[in-house]
């Protein structure tokens, strides 16, 4: 006869923070885009990532402006 094993998640108490809100300065609101021959358009402030993913590479983008949240 086999044992099953089960496993909790756990969490040291040492790693556990109260929330804090919001650092005073961060923005809250979205940029608007800049229109470009009638097109939106929002400028890059720098390529956090690459991965290729079938053939193809995909990046990790933070958008100027935007906060992690905002990141693609």
């Amino acid at each position: 006869m086999s044992a099953t094993v089960k496993i909790h998640p756990v969490l040291n108490i040492s790693r556990i923070r109260q929330y804090v809100d919001q650092v005073k300065g961060q923005r809250k609101e979205v940029p608007q885009p800049v229109i470009v021959e009638g097109k939106e358009e929002w400028e890059v402030e720098k390529i956090l990532n690459k991965r290729r993913v079938q053939g193809k590479d995909k990046y990790l983008v933070q958008w100027k402006g935007f906060m992690a949240e905002g990141d693609t």
